[in-house]
């Protein structure tokens, strides 16, 4: 208590350190090495969450723009401009996408969060960032599924966003069944009745809504 305070740029260098190295994974799985008895190894969930880049909607510019001129910023007019991920770039967070999450929302500069939680407790067993895109979200949540199955059969919860006849289809190859919930507005659900009959369906319907808590 008696210690001088140390200068506030040894804690944001310390941090960008903890944040963009290796170290992060390591000290992620060393938290989840001390929780895995309270794990569930049956049991999981997966979605994904917006996140908003450290980027104005300014440096979103045409990909063939080349250099600004030296005199001065110019600023950008949108009005009847069209611009996409394809012919469009962030100049100060290239890896940024223009995405909106749902029909009607703004669309941002964003990449996605994806996280897998363990039903028993809701504890986060894996998570991953990737660009934003349509299929991200699935795409993530194959890849991190393949971590999980270890040879016997495990069960995956997940929204709507999550109910398309590939991703269910890509699931049941591997030992794991898909408790994605159903989509049935306007088409047909990929899950049927072999799935929801099961009363562990239903449990996972409710306890895949704790994932929001570990975005929260």
């Amino acid at each position: 208590m008696d210690e001088a305070v140390w200068n506030h740029a040894v804690f944001s260098k310390n941090r960008e350190r903890l944040l963009n190295e290796e170290i992060a994974a390591v000290f992620f799985e060393r938290v989840l090495g001390l929780a895995k008895p309270y794990l569930s190894d049956e049991h999981f969930t997966v979605d994904g969450t917006l996140i908003e880049a450290w980027a104005n909607q300014k440096s979103f510019r045409p990909k063939d723009e080349g250099e600004r001129p030296t005199g001065g910023v110019r600023e950008a007019d949108f009005h009847g401009e069209r611009r996409t991920n394809e012919t469009h770039q962030s100049t100060t967070d290239p890896d940024a996408r223009l995405y909106r999450k749902s029909r009607g929302a703004e669309a941002k500069l964003s990449s996605l969060g994806h996280a897998l939680i363990e039903n028993r407790h809701g504890l986060l067993v894996r998570t991953r960032v990737t660009p934003a895109g349509g299929t991200a979200e699935r795409e993530a949540a194959l890849t991190m599924a393949k971590t999980i199955s270890e040879g016997k059969r495990v069960t995956l919860g997940a929204d709507k966003a999550y109910d398309t006849q590939d991703f269910v289809r890509a699931l049941r190859k591997r030992p794991i069944t898909p408790h994605v919930a159903q989509n049935t507005t306007n088409r047909a659900s990929a899950i049927d009745g072999r799935t929801t009959r099961h009363a562990g369906y239903q449990i996972s319907q409710r306890k895949r809504k704790r994932i929001e808590q570990s975005f929260g």
